[in-house]
């Protein structure tokens, strides 16, 4: 491959790579909104709720996001009823469609590692945080959800960097994000092997750098992880 052929994929990869950051962004923050009702019901103590957030978990969790993707694209579309409706102005579009798949699959994992976390926070500061007069949802607010953000925080590091791989997926649906530029470029150029390598090369870096984002908070949120400075004698 000459390096002119390589220098003219560089900025079509990189219009692709913008999309699947979007993409990934949009939904991971949407997820983990949608993660933390979600959470509360998993431990509720009202059997319903709890059965509710479960089967919804069992179901994001049980099938494959492709599945998910092409039903949410391809199969709401057969029903007249949401062709009629208000939310077809947004179901016809592949890229909202694509958001609310991630969203909704992404939320079904973190609210597990979530609900962990928040198994995870001490009793002894809950029961401290109700005997000085907290009341239940105060208790969540300012003691047990901090606390399991803070627990879960390298595990939702690692669901948005398996986010960021399935969100190749968007090109089945014909979004041109970076793995579904990668497959355009290489149909005309005839050399997939320097496309995906350079596309793959895209993703490296896209992961690195996430992994910096979620290190640094990892360290702001928990000072007590910080590297001791060696005191001069």
């Amino acid at each position: 491959m000459s390096l002119d052929t390589w220098l003219d994929m560089l900025p079509l990869l990189a219009k692709g790579a913008g999309l699947t950051i979007q993409l990934l962004l949009v939904s991971g923050i949407a997820g983990l909104v949608l993660s933390v009702p979600l959470a509360l019901a998993r431990v509720s103590r009202s059997w319903w709720i709890s059965a509710i957030a479960r089967a919804y978990i069992f179901f994001f969790r049980g099938t494959p996001l492709l599945v998910q993707l092409f039903l949410v694209y391809y199969g709401l579309g057969q029903f007249e009823a949401v062709r009629d409706s208000i939310v077809w102005a947004v179901l016809r579009d592949a890229y909202w469609c694509a958001v609310i798949t991630f969203s909704l699959h992404t939320a079904a994992y973190i609210s597990e590692i979530l609900r962990g976390a928040m198994q995870a926070v001490p009793v002894g500061e809950i029961e401290a945080a109700h005997a000085s007069g907290m009341r239940t949802h105060q208790v969540y607010a300012r003691i047990v959800l901090p606390r399991a953000f803070r627990i879960a925080l390298p595990a939702y590091g690692n669901e948005i960097i398996l986010m960021l791989k399935a969100s190749a997926l968007a090109s089945t649906i014909t979004l041109l994000d970076l793995t579904g530029t990668a497959k355009t470029i290489a149909a005309k150029n005839y050399l997939p092997v320097e496309t995906y390598v350079t596309a793959g090369a895209f993703y490296l870096v896209i992961t690195y750098a996430l992994t910096l984002v979620i290190r640094f908070l990892e360290t702001h949120l928990h000072p007590d992880r910080k590297q001791p400075k060696a005191v001069a004698h």
